[in-house]
């Protein structure tokens, strides 16, 4: 497990908390055992995690998520074992506290022991999505040696986020449209969903600020005090 004091200094650094850096570093581990074992190269890394690792987001995340064109179950159970194996022979005690099969693919909660309180992440396989495509990443960090991922291609993660935006409509979601268009990476097709995003936000009534604080480096706070106005404002840009 990565030392206290390293831990204490990328908090400092990140402006967050050291809950934060640990479980990070924690998802840092599992990717790059995860994405070493056979067949991975059929499961494409997504979600607000893989802005974070990929697309440098500033809100932390609790999840890790997947899609899978891969449709064997033992299969995918048997990558999650072998990342584990491979995690404890790093001197990282971790364990399966839950694992099942759900009605669209997988779900397993992955503990992670240290002298601190365990670290639980989430782990979600969606199997039932239609085709997808990934690409090859490398993933330079803080914590690990950088290794290779398979994300989600671009055009396919960003639908995800925008219809998770307007179906469950949560807080996390809105801010990820909002990284995304300030740094640019809504494509132009995919504009036509900005005006419903706009009436979701309008209408919403999220306190954002109690939501998203924990998740976000101490110099975006002031961001989300207004947060519902900035997400208008920017997306305004683009309609």
């Amino acid at each position: 497990m990565i030392a206290a004091e390293a831990i204490r200094a990328l908090a400092a650094k990140l402006q967050t908390t050291e809950l934060n850096v640990r479980r990070e570093y924690c998802q840092h581990l599992f990717l790059s055992h995860f994405y070493q074992q056979p067949l991975t190269d059929q499961v494409y890394f997504k979600g607000g995690t893989a802005l974070r690792v990929i697309y440098n987001s500033p809100r932390f995340s609790e999840d890790l998520d997947f899609s899978a064109s891969l449709t064997n179950i033992h299969a995918l159970e048997d990558a999650v074992v072998g990342a584990l194996a491979g995690i404890t022979l790093e001197n990282v005690e971790v364990d399966i506290a839950e694992a099942k099969t759900t009605s669209g693919g997988y779900l397993a909660i992955i503990t992670f022991h240290s002298d601190d309180a365990p670290i639980a992440v989430q782990l979600e396989i969606s199997l039932r999505e239609g085709e997808k495509r990934g690409e090859a990443v490398t993933i330079v960090s803080d914590f690990i040696p950088a290794y290779t991922i398979l994300a989600l291609a671009k055009d396919q993660l960003i639908d995800e986020k925008i219809r998770a935006l307007l179906s469950r409509k949560k807080a996390r979601d809105f801010y990820d449209l909002y990284f995304l268009l300030r740094a640019n990476l809504l494509p132009p097709g995919k504009r036509d969903a900005l005006p419903p995003a706009l009436e979701t936000v309008r209408s919403s009534k999220i306190d954002f600020e109690q939501e998203l604080k924990e998740f976000l480096p101490r110099s975006h706070w002031a961001i989300i005090r207004g947060f519902p106005a900035a997400l208008e404002r920017e997306i305004e840009r683009f309609v």
